[in-house]
C-alpha cells in the first residue's frame, strides 16, 4: 500500500516554469497600452476637441479686456442752456487673485482715503484667507479725480483704475422730476433719462491689455481698440428761466397755503411745447442719497385726479357747440342746494354761495354746480361724453414722457343714474393734470387740440439732426365760435368770478378755478381737497396756457381761486416782466377800456438801448440819468403799476474799463436774479455757468478779482426765501 502511494506521487505532473510571469507581463503591457490610449484621447480632447476653451483660459491669464464707456449725450433747454452734461470720475476694480497677498494693505488704503471700514473692502477681495475665485470685482465707483489720485499713488497690486463719465445736473433739483436721473452705470432709470436712454447712452468701446506676471497691465498693438461712440444730444422745449420761476412760485405757494405737494405746468397752446413742468416736492439727481421714489414720479402724467370745476370746460363747450344753451340763458340756482333723485339714486348738489337766478355765463364765472347739473340734462349723455373724449379725457395725450396713464372716462352705458349731473361739474371722471392742461390749450388755440411734447430735437455730436419734433394737431375739438365764447366766459371768471385774485393790471387773463374732494381708501375724505387753476394769457392772443394744482391746502382755505390762482398770477407776472416778447404781446393786447395801467418791466442790467426799446413796446418812455451803457437802477421798481405814456427813470452806469494789462474787475452780482446777473456779466463779455436757480449766492472768481474778457465765471444760485423781495 505504501509502495503504491509513493508511486502515485511520483508520477504527478510538475508546474510549468514562467507561466505566471508571462501573465503578469501581458497585464502590464495591456495597462501601458490602455494608459497611452487614455493619454492620447486626453491629448486629442485638450488640443482638438476642447482647444478653444483652454485657449480662452490661457488668454485670461495674460489678457484683460476693459470696457471704454461711451459719453452720454447732453441735455439742453430751448435756448441752448446746458441742463445736463458729464464730468469724468474714476472707478477702481480689483483682481482678487492678484491682490491676495496684499489684501489687508489694499483694504486699509481704500478705507483711509474713502472713509469706509476696511472690512468692507476686505470682503470684496474675499477675506483674509480664502480669496474669491472671481477675477474682477468693483472696489469703488465714481470717485472724484482728486481723491482717486491718493489711491493711485499707493501703487496697489491687482488694482485697476478706470475713467468713467458721471452725469452732472447743472441746476440740481430744477426740473429734476422731468429730467430724471441715472444709476451708477450711467443708465437712465427715471424721467427723460429713462425714456431717451437709447438716444443718450451711445455705444461703449473696448480695449484689450496684456498682463505680466506681476499683474501689471500694458497696451499691445496686437489687440484692436474699439473706440466708444458718444450718445446724442437732446434739446428740450423747456425754458430754464421759466422753469425756475414756476418752481420758485410753486414752492412759495405751497408754504403759504400749508399744502402737501403741488404741480405747475406751462405750455404753448399753438404748438403743444411744454415750456415748464414743476413738481414739488421733487428730486435732486446730483444727490442720490436723498432720492425718494415717491417724489421721482412725474405726477403730471402718472397721477389721476377728479378734476372738479376745471372740467366745466367740457360742459360749457358741449352746450355752446351743439347750440343747446345760450350764454345769456337763465337758470334757477335753487338757493345753493338741490336734491337730485333718479330712481333709487339720490344726490345732494351744493354751491359755495346761495344764488337764485344766473345766466349760463354767470354760472361759469361763479362756478355753479347746480346750474351745470341742470345744463347737463339739456346737453345729454352722448354729447357730453363725446365732447369729453374729443378734448382728450380718457385717452393718453401721447406726450414723450414716461409713465403716462389714460385717465378714466366711463362710457354712457356704464353710467349710474346721477353720473350725467356729477360729470358736468367734474366728478366720476379721472384726469391727469396734462389732460386738463391740453383741454384748456385747445380752447386757447381756437378749438384745436395739439399733441404735447417736451423734446424739441435730437442731434448727434457733430450737430447733425437725428430727429426733430414738429407741432402736431390731434383734432379740432370745437369750432372757433365756441372757443371764442369759452374764452370770453373764462375771462369773466378772472374779472368778476371766482378767480379775482388772478387778475393782473393791464393783462387779460382767462381761466377757471377748480376744487375737488380727494378719494382716500375708496371714500371721499373730509377736509382733504385738490385745488386747481387752469388758464391762459393774453386772452385775445394766448401765448401761454398753464395749470397749477395743490394737494390738500389747509392754511388759508382750500378753494382753487385763493390757493392755486395766486400762484398762477405770480408766475404769469414774472414771465411777462422778464420777457420782452411777452411784454410786447401783452401791450398789443391791452384793452384801455378795461384797465388804464401797465406793469413796469424789469430793465436793470440791460443796455440802455434795449431797455428803452422794451419800455416803448409797452407805451412807456425812458428818462435817463448818469452816464454809461448800462441801466443800474430804475424807478418805479419792476412789477409796479404805471400809467401808459409815463416815464420810467433809468439810472445809468458804466461798464468796467480794462486796466493797462487788459484785465477788468469781476462785477459783484451776488443777490441778483439769474437774468440780471447774466445781463451784467454780458456787458463785460464774461462766459457764465449757472448752478442752481433763484438768486445768486456766490460767484467764482470773487467780486473785484482781475480777469480778462471771456473768462469763465461760475454763479451758484439758490431759491429765494419767502421773506425776500420779488425779483420782478
Amino acid at each position: 500500500m505504501i509502495a503504491q502511494s509513493d508511486q502515485a506521487t511520483a508520477i504527478a505532473p510538475a508546474p510549468v516554469p514562467g507561466a505566471g510571469t508571462k501573465t503578469r507581463f501581458l497585464l502590464l503591457k495591456l495597462s501601458f497600452a490602455l494608459f497611452f490610449v487614455v493619454v492620447a484621447f486626453r491629448l486629442v480632447q485638450v488640443q482638438i476637441l476642447d482647444a478653444g476653451r483652454y485657449q480662452e483660459l490661457g488668454r485670461k491669464q495674460y489678457e484683460q479686456r476693459f470696457v471704454l464707456p461711451a459719453v452720454r449725450g447732453n441735455i439742453y433747454d430751448r435756448n441752448g442752456n446746458v441742463l445736463v452734461s458729464n464730468t469724468m470720475f474714476v472707478s477702481f476694480a480689483a483682481d482678487p487673485k492678484l491682490a491676495a497677498d496684499e489684501a489687508p494693505k489694499i483694504a486699509a488704503t481704500f478705507a483711509k482715503v474713502l472713509g469706509r471700514p476696511a472690512a468692507y473692502y476686505l470682503e470684496k477681495l474675499g477675506g483674509r484667507g480664502a480669496f474669491s475665485s472671481r477675477r474682477f470685482v468693483w472696489m469703488e465707483r465714481s470717485v472724484r479725480p482728486e481723491t482717486a489720485r491718493r489711491i493711485e499713488q499707493a501703487r496697489l497690486p491687482g488694482i485697476v483704475m478706470m475713467n468713467e463719465p458721471k452725469r452732472l445736473y447743472h441746476y440740481d433739483q430744477l426740473a429734476g422730476t422731468l429730467i430724471g436721473f441715472t444709476n451708477v452705470d450711467n443708465e437712465g432709470i427715471s424721467g427723460l433719462e429713462l425714456t431717451l436712454d437709447g438716444d443718450l447712452k451711445g455705444t461703449s468701446g473696448s480695449v484689450t491689455l496684456q498682463r505680466d506676471g506681476l499683474g501689471r497691465t500694458r497696451p499691445s498693438a496686437d489687440y484692436p481698440r474699439i473706440d466708444p461712440v458718444s450718445g446724442h444730444d437732446i434739446t428740450l422745449t423747456v425754458d430754464v428761466e421759466w422753469q425756475a420761476v414756476a418752481e420758485e412760485e410753486l414752492r412759495r405757494g405751497l408754504e403759504q397755503n400749508g399744502a402737501d405737494a403741488g404741480m405747475a405746468v406751462l405750455m404753448s397752446p399753438a404748438t403743444g411745447e411744454i415750456l415748464a413742468l414743476a413738481v414739488v416736492p421733487g428730486v435732486n439727481p446730483n444727490d442720490p442719497s436723498l432720492l425718494n421714489e415717491a417724489f421721482s414720479r412725474n405726477r403730471v402724467v402718472t397721477d389721476i385726479f377728479e378734476p372738479g370745476s376745471v372740467f366745466k370746460v367740457v360742459t360749457a363747450a358741449a352746450a355752446f357747440e351743439h347750440n343747446v344753451i345760450r350764454p345769456d340763458e337763465k337758470f334757477y340756482a335753487e338757493g345753493g342746494t338741490m336734491k337730485v333723485t333718479i330712481g333709487r339714486y339720490v344726490r345732494l348738489i351744493k354751491d359755495t354761495h346761495e344764488y337764485e337766478w344766473l345766466t349760463f355765463r354767470e354760472a361759469i364765472e361763479m362756478s355753479s354746480n347746480i346750474v351745470m347739473a341742470k345744463a347737463s340734462t339739456k346737453i345729454g349723455a352722448q354729447r357730453l361724453y363725446t365732447t369729453a373724449r374729443d378734448f382728450g379725457f380718457g385717452v393718453p395725450t401721447g406726450v414723450d414722457m414716461p409713465g403716462e396713464v389714460r385717465g378714466m372716462l366711463k362710457r354712457p352705458q356704464q353710467w349710474s343714474g346721477t353720473t350725467l349731473q356729477t360729470l358736468a361739474y367734474g366728478y366720476e371722471v379721472g384726469a391727469t393734470p396734462l389732460q386738463i392742461l391740453c383741454a384748456y390749450g385747445a380752447v386757447a388755440n381756437g378749438g384745436v387740440l395739439m399733441k404735447p411734447h417736451v423734446v424739441s430735437a435730437i442731434r448727434s455730436g457733430d450737430g447733425t439732426t437725428i430727429r426733430e419734433e414738429r407741432r402736431s394737431a390731434i383734432r379740432r375739438v370745437v369750432s372757433e365760435r365756441t372757443a371764442a365764447l369759452l374764452r370770453d366766459s373764462f375771462e369773466g371768471v378772472v374779472e368778476r368770478g371766482t378767480a379775482k385774485d388772478v387778475a393782473i393790471p393791464g393783462v387779460r387773463i382767462a381761466g377757471k378755478t377748480g376744487t375737488s374732494r380727494k378719494v382716500v381708501e375708496g371714500k371721499y375724505a373730509d377736509g382733504s381737497y385738490t385745488a386747481s387753476f387752469a388758464g391762459f394769457f393774453p386772452a385775445d392772443d394766448p401765448q401761454v396756457v398753464g395749470l397749477v394744482m395743490m394737494d390738500n391746502p389747509r392754511r388759508r382755505g382750500y378753494y382753487g381761486g385763493i390757493t392755486s390762482g395766486p400762484v398762477f398770477r405770480a408766475i404769469a407776472e414774472r414771465i411777462i416782466n422778464g420777457s420782452s416778447r411777452m411784454s410786447r404781446t401783452v401791450a398789443s393786447q391791452r384793452d384801455p377800456s378795461r384797465d388804464k395801467t401797465v406793469t413796469a418791466p424789469d430793465v436793470r442790467m440791460m443796455r440802455v438801448e434795449f431797455a428803452k426799446r422794451m419800455l416803448a413796446s409797452l407805451g412807456l418812455t425812458g428818462r435817463t440819468y448818469g452816464a454809461g451803457p448800462l441801466v443800474v437802477r430804475q424807478t418805479p421798481d419792476a412789477g409796479k403799476p404805471i400809467e401808459p405814456g409815463d416815464a420810467v427813470t433809468l439810472v445809468l452806469g458804466k461798464a468796467t474799463r480794462p486796466s493797462g494789462d487788459g484785465t477788468i474787475a469781476v462785477p459783484d452780482v451776488r443777490g441778483m436774479s439769474i437774468r440780471r446777473a447774466m445781463n451784467r456779466m454780458a456787458v463785460d463779455e464774461f462766459d457764465v455757468t449757472i448752478h442752481g436757480s433763484g438768486l445768486v449766492r456766490s460767484q467764482s472768481p470773487l467780486p473785484g478779482s482781475k480777469a480778462r474778457a471771456g473768462t469763465h465765471v461760475t454763479l451758484i444760485c439758490e431759491p429765494k426765501s419767502l421773506s425776500q423781495a420779488e425779483l420782478y
